[in-house]
């Protein structure tokens, strides 16, 4: 008993608890202790003969997940690249099952329906659009407008106004006044939108110049409006982004001379807008796509934009 005894007060000797625990490695030796001698626990009342079962139990299912971890055989793993995908489509298309996953991944995977159903995310309640998604989905059937201020040469302030299709960032129309009206936006409105190409709402501010006249015009054509807060114009955040741009990319680059000069100067640059200025919400794109050149030889050119401020660069024949 004395012998027994030993190796237990060795271990308690470095115990501060008020209940006596064993180490890992110390419930390691008593089972091993008990397969070859099981009448250790006899002397000793500390332990029980269903604890050292117990805890041989626990290691045998920890050395058979070692071994469950180590492969060698069976059905290979399947890529790691192949699961991202797999969730990323299932995020992306929500209304998607597995059977409309696995089809489109048959185009290049070899993958079966159960693997796909394994890897896609799972959701607790019925999917939904994301607001970037519904926004995009409603950007064809909306416009913005309003109206900037430029300063000519002779301090006289002219007003620019501008309409822009949210589905592509196009600016469909502009004009130049000194004295903006509610007839005159009117008109501009009439001018920008035929009837067959007319939005479903068109944003805008609280402006004064958006009087009645102008919102009869915007009726007759069959357009909603949708008004922002109050000293909110980032509740209309195309346009404003719009106008910002012009802003940076010409206006503080020039100085006006007159309504003329004006318009010359902003034709020029919603050119270069349109056809050669890359935009990160089109995918680095421009709102009419340029072509993308294959050819890997030939020097290349640069096409100046709006009287040499910006540039277009191009692989010349």
């Amino acid at each position: 008993m004395k012998t027994t005894l030993i190796p237990l007060l060795a271990m308690a000797t470095h115990r501060n608890r008020r209940r006596f625990h064993f180490r890992q490695r110390e419930r390691i030796f008593w089972v091993l202790l008990y397969c070859l001698w099981p009448g250790c626990v006899d002397p000793l009342r500390i332990l029980k003969p269903d604890t050292l079962l117990r805890w041989h139990r626990r290691g045998f299912r920890l050395y058979w997940t070692w071994r469950s971890r180590a492969r060698r055989g069976g059905r290979p793993p399947n890529p790691q690249d192949l699961q991202d995908l797999i969730r990323r489509m299932s995020q992306e298309n929500p209304h998607w099952g597995a059977p409309r996953l696995h089809g489109e991944l048959l185009l290049g995977f070899e993958v079966s329906q159960a693997t796909v159903a394994k890897f896609m995310i799972r959701r607790r309640g019925p999917p939904s659009r994301s607001w970037r998604t519904f926004l995009r989905n409603q950007a064809p059937r909306l416009a913005g407008v309003d109206l900037f201020t430029v300063p000519t040469v002779t301090f006289r302030i002219l007003y620019v106004l501008v309409v822009l299709r949210l589905d592509g960032r196009r600016v469909i129309h502009f004009n130049v006044t000194q004295h903006p009206t509610s007839q005159g936006a009117g008109q501009q409105i009439v001018e920008a939108f035929p009837w067959d190409e007319s939005p479903r709402y068109l944003l805008r501010d609280r402006d004064g110049v958006y009087g009645a006249e102008f919102r009869r015009r915007v009726k007759a054509l069959g357009i909603g409006e949708v008004l922002t807060a109050p000293r909110a114009p980032w509740q209309n955040p195309f346009v404003e982004r719009l106008i910002g741009q012009i802003r940076r990319g010409c206006q503080n680059h020039v100085i006006v001379r007159s309504d003329d000069h004006l318009r010359r100067v902003l034709r020029s640059y919603l050119a270069y807008y349109h056809t050669a200025r890359t935009h990160f919400a089109l995918g680095k794109q421009s709102p009419q796509p340029r072509p993308i050149e294959q050819r890997a030889r030939g020097r290349i050119i640069a096409l100046p934009h709006v009287g040499g401020l910006h540039h277009e660069y191009r692989r010349a024949a």
